[in-house]
């Protein structure tokens, strides 16, 4: 199983809970992104800061929080869209992926 694929599974187990159990028991929307990017980093896809928030499952406002949050502490960057320069392309950084890299291997281990 990919890496994508690890993450992609995980974020549907983590949507499944709200089938069965209030929403708001779960607010890990920085959680939720960094998997989303995560998992766009080994799809190839890039990921625009609306996808993202969207990703989240968490209103717009507290998605611009936690992205601005994680753009400070370093979990991603932004990238600008070279053929819509109106656009910000999001991606992980190499030392927070390297570290769910790691977190993925001991999960699988």
């Amino acid at each position: 199983q990919g890496r994508a694929a690890q993450a992609r599974a995980l974020i549907r187990q983590r949507r499944l809970r709200s089938d069965f159990l209030p929403a708001s028991l779960f607010g890990e929307a920085a959680w939720d992104m960094l998997l989303d990017l995560y998992a766009a980093h080994y799809e190839g896809q890039p990921v625009s800061v609306s996808s993202l928030s969207i990703a989240s499952a968490v209103p717009s406002t507290t998605a611009l929080r936690a992205i601005e949050a994680m753009e400070r502490d370093g979990s991603l960057a932004r990238v600008p869209d070279l053929k819509d320069k109106r656009r910000i392309f999001l991606k992980i950084s190499d030392a927070r992926r390297a570290e769910l890299d790691a977190y993925f291997d001991r999960l699988g281990a």
